[in-house]
């Protein structure tokens, strides 16, 4: 039985994500909360030889169903070794991305279909739904120019024209629109301070519910 709580960061690359999730483990140590931070795909040793798969830049010759079924693959191992038993635990689970990912990359930006896409996210995930996905919501180009200026080149998927960013980004807020009990939208364009701030507020609210 869950017991703890799971709460995603979504949204576009450059956002700020990874510094967001800092903010959000140490402001749950000083709650004296114990955290899972994690991430996809990824997350597990399995996840993370995925990971490398779905992102190198030399693998462009990825047909988009192998992209599918390969995120699937990294979730179900993920909720199973690592996110389900820190539930159990109760644990605050904060993921860097998770099934709104899959939706808003393979559906709205590649055009696979949802019917299929909802069905293998079902079995991956097991019924398990996070209590709040969070999306730092960011205009692709400044999200590109952000992951620009850190250096190290981009990945697969940012390599991406800008059109199917875009496309990510709609689903994004699409599925925050038709599901505002599940999703907060964010603007990323703020001052990280501001970001981090609003975030928090929402962190707190979901765990005050205990």
């Amino acid at each position: 039985m869950k017991v703890g709580h799971m709460i995603v960061l979504d949204g576009s690359n450059g956002a700020g994500k990874s510094t967001v999730i800092k903010a959000i483990d140490e402001h749950l140590r000083t709650l004296n909360r114990e955290a899972l931070i994690t991430r996809e795909p990824g997350g597990t040793p399995i996840g993370e030889k995925i990971r490398e798969i779905i992102l190198s830049p030399d693998t462009v010759e990825m047909a988009d169903v192998t992209e599918l079924l390969l995120f699937a693959a990294a979730r179900a191992q993920h909720v199973r070794e690592k996110i389900v038993p820190a539930l159990e635990e109760g644990k605050i689970v904060v993921s860097d991305r998770f099934d709104s990912a899959t939706i808003s990359f393979q559906h709205y930006a590649r055009g696979l279909p949802l019917g299929l896409i909802t069905t293998l996210n079902n079995i991956a995930i097991d019924n398990l739904k996070p209590d709040m996905t969070i999306i730092l919501d960011l205009s692709p180009e400044v999200g590109l120019e952000r992951v620009g200026s850190r250096g190290g080149g981009l990945d697969r998927l940012e390599k991406e024209k800008l059109d199917f960013l875009h496309k990510a980004r709609d689903g994004y807020l699409e599925q925050a629109k038709a599901n505002p009990n599940s999703f907060e939208v964010i603007d990323a364009s703020q001052p990280l301070k501001a970001v981090i701030r609003e975030v928090l507020r929402v962190v707190d609210h979901i765990i005050k519910q205990d």
